[in-house]
């Protein structure tokens, strides 16, 4: 009985250090792809970090304007003129004032109790 027990527990070991090697191998694996991953976002990093240099010298004026001004006829293109954004004449007027005599009619018809509704109903025929 003993004996069988020994030769299970051997098996069992035996078995178990297979699995804490294969999980050992796993981490390590994983651990290798964790650092090249890790290299790879440094590296593109890096990379946009010297875009983003490039994009601010790319866009600052005293880059551009010698350019605009080299293609200005072919891309037929000219500096912004104040008439392009109108003038205050241009602007609609404002709407007239409201009848001040019609309301305040309106107000007292209301305070006496005569409903305007009402009457405009009778004027159509409307009941």
């Amino acid at each position: 009985m003993i004996r069988n027990i020994n030769i299970f527990l051997i098996f069992a070991s035996i078995v178990m250090l297979a699995g804490v090697y294969a999980l050992k191998f796993s981490i390590e694996g994983t651990a290798a792809e964790r650092t090249a991953l890790t290299a790879t976002i440094s590296e593109q990093e890096g990379k946009l970090s010297l875009l983003k240099a490039d994009w601010a010298v790319l866009n600052q004026p005293g880059y551009i304007d010698p350019i605009v001004r080299r293609h200005e006829a072919e891309l037929e293109i000219a500096a912004v003129r104040q008439e392009q954004f109108g003038s205050f004449a241009a602007l609609p007027m404002r709407p007239a004032k409201p009848d001040s005599a019609a309301m305040d009619a309106l107000f007292e018809a209301i305070a006496m109790g005569i409903d305007p509704i009402d009457a405009i109903l009778e004027l159509e025929g409307i009941e």
